[in-house]
Formats: C-alpha cells, sequence, structure tokens
C-alpha cells in the first residue's frame, strides 16, 4: 500500500524533496577499488614526511666587493641531483644537492651549494614503486623549501635572489634509469634503494 508523504513544516510549500530509496542497497559507481569480499582488505600506501633539514649550506663571495659591481650579465651553472638512502624497513632520506656558480670574466662572482634532506616514512608500497618514488616525487615535496633556502643565500651574499625554475624530477629518474648498466638493479643494502637522479 502507497501512502502520500506527510507535509514537512520546514519546506516552503511548493519546494521539491529529496527523493528516498526504499531499497536496503544502493549502487554507487566510484573509481575506488572494491575490497575482496571475506579477504583480507588491501594495504593502502601511506608516506609521512617527518623532517627537513640542511645537511650543508655553503656560499663563498671570493671576489667581494669587486664582484658586486654592476656589469655584464654573468654565467650561471646550475646542477641538481638527487640521493636516496634506506634507514630502516620503512624510513628513508632523500638529499636534494643544489650547486649554482656564477662568474663574469673569468671571475666567480658566487659559488652556492646546498645539501637538503627530508626524512620519509614509507610503508605499504612495493618494492617497484618505491625507487620512483624517492628519486621523484620526494625531491619534488622538498624542493621549494631548499629553492628559497639557495635564494636567500645569494641574496644575504649581495646578489640578487637565485631564483631557480621547477626541475622535473622524473626526467632525471629517466636519465639515470638509461646510464644504468642493463640488469643493473637500483637496490642497494637489503634491497633499500639508493642512487642519484
Amino acid at each position: 500500500m502507497l501512502t502520500a508523504p506527510l507535509a514537512d513544516p520546514v519546506r516552503p510549500a511548493g519546494a521539491r524533496r529529496a527523493p528516498r530509496f526504499f531499497s536496503s542497497e544502493i549502487n554507487i559507481m566510484t573509481d575506488a577499488p572494491v575490497p575482496p569480499q571475506g579477504g583480507e582488505q588491501p594495504q593502502v600506501p601511506s608516506i609521512r614526511v617527518m623532517g627537513q633539514y640542511v645537511k650543508d649550506l655553503s656560499f663563498e663571495n671570493p671576489n667581494a666587493p669587486d664582484s658586486l659591481r654592476q656589469g655584464a650579465q654573468p654565467q650561471i651553472d646550475l646542477s641538481v641531483d638527487v640521493r636516496a638512502r634506506g634507514l630502516g624497513e620503512d624510513m628513508f632520506e632523500v638529499e636534494l644537492l643544489m650547486s649554482a656558480k656564477a662568474g663574469r670574466d673569468d671571475k666567480a662572482m658566487f659559488i652556492a651549494e646546498l645539501s637538503y634532506a627530508g626524512l620519509f616514512q614509507i610503508q605499504n608500497l612495493d618494492d617497484q614503486a618505491r625507487e620512483p618514488f624517492l628519486l621523484i616525487e620526494c625531491p619534488r615535496i622538498i624542493f621549494p623549501f631548499a629553492r628559497r633556502i639557495l635564494a636567500d643565500a645569494t641574496r644575504d651574499g649581495g646578489f640578487p635572489p637565485l631564483m631557480l625554475e621547477p626541475v622535473d624530477f622524473a626526467a632525471l629518474y629517466r636519465r639515470q634509469l638509461s646510464q644504468r648498466q642493463p640488469g643493473e638493479q637500483g637496490g642497494g643494502e637489503g634491497g633499500q634503494p639508493v642512487g642519484n637522479a
């Protein structure tokens, strides 16, 4: 037997009501994986940044005050490297090595070097996905902080702040893979990924 719905004292007259479902089961479309019935739930990867820190920072201004005088645009050589190492079962240190050397007329204006690292806890990520994550995504997370430190160091040294463009860590990783010997794996001691990107 069907009955008419009762009037809702809060809803103004003529307003539409939300549809009601009388079924005990509603199918909702989603992209989330469906957990297996009666079995173990799949482990979801867990990534946490436990800390970030400067391991080494060096700024040299060898020809000051002459290097601070206005002149031709300096030539700046930049290099970026990434290293990762395991520190235990699920802890990893990812180190971002950045170097900038500026010169004009065969004289060094400044030399800035930074080693900036992040400590990451990574759980439930298979070995195949761990190495790319450590050498692509982890450096991408800490890069903005390292870039700011390098910009502040050059500004504090009397130069305009060195503003680095974002780095394509995926391209660095692909280049590293292409330079490896055939059959060589990226794992270090105990299967922990190590290396440079």
